[in-house]
């Protein structure tokens, strides 16, 4: 969550005694008609009361009651590749930084590019999520909700993450082998089938579907902005009220 500094406090005192000053000086120069005494009466008002109003503030940032801590959730979602998962992520992202909470987008592109050399075995998978549920966790200490899109085509690799990570919503991004390989605009699922690319998920490596996912994104019969809004009204619902 995000601490008002000292700084933002005092400008935003001085902002008002701008406004404020200038109708006591007003006030004053009409009810005795001296400029004098009234620039003075404003000088002397401003001075203490940006004084009063720093200090006031500091004391009510002490106080707990009347605040709700939003606590930090991870959106993760899962499904074949090609999929939409990436697509729909990004439009959700975008939709909860209008809601001015700390929030980081997590992609598996983007973290393998930072890990080179991770190999795609059922082993080296787990593991290099539970990396990634690692850096979640870390994030989520400094109150830092996530948005992430992986694979993740194995339950066991879902449940890793799901036990680590606080507020865990699976987002089960789900359209058929056929049509995510009709979406292959990278070409990768033809290279998969000619054995270019092995164990390739949806080809020669199974995705085993989740059994208890919070969201299901039918991506043949949803469009990725109507998919969005849904998981953004859900994540204000529960988690952002």
């Amino acid at each position: 969550m995000y601490r008002e500094t000292n700084l933002r406090s005092v400008a935003k005192g001085v902002s008002w005694r701008f406004v404020a000053t200038g109708t006591t000086v007003t006030i004053v120069f009409i009810f005795f008609g001296r400029l004098d005494l009234a620039i003075a009466a404003g000088v002397i008002e401003t001075v203490l009361k940006i004084a009063l109003y720093w200090g006031h503030e500091k004391i009510w940032q002490r106080i707990r009651w009347g605040k709700k801590r939003i606590e930090p959730f991870n959106l993760w979602f899962t499904g074949l590749p090609l999929s939409g998962k990436t697509t729909i992520a990004d439009k959700v992202y975008e939709r909860l930084q209008s809601l001015d909470i700390p929030i980081e987008r997590i992609d598996s592109r983007d973290i393998r590019e930072l890990i080179p050399n991770v190999g795609y075995s059922r082993e080296e998978r787990n593991r290099h999520l539970k990396r990634v549920g690692h850096l979640i966790q870390t994030l989520q200490k400094n109150s830092i909700s996530t948005v992430a899109s992986f694979v993740s085509p194995y339950r066991e690799s879902r449940k890793i993450i799901r036990t680590m990570v606080k507020n865990n919503i699976v987002v089960y991004v789900k359209a058929t082998p056929e049509t995510c390989r009709a979406r292959d605009y990278k070409g990768v699922y033809e290279k998969a089938l000619k054995g270019e690319l092995k164990n390739f998920t949806g080809v020669d490596d199974v995705y085993e579907e989740p059994q208890h996912a919070e969201i299901v994104i039918d991506t043949e019969t949803t469009d990725p902005d109507t998919a969005a809004l849904r998981i953004f009204q859900y994540v204000k619902k529960h988690y952002v009220k």
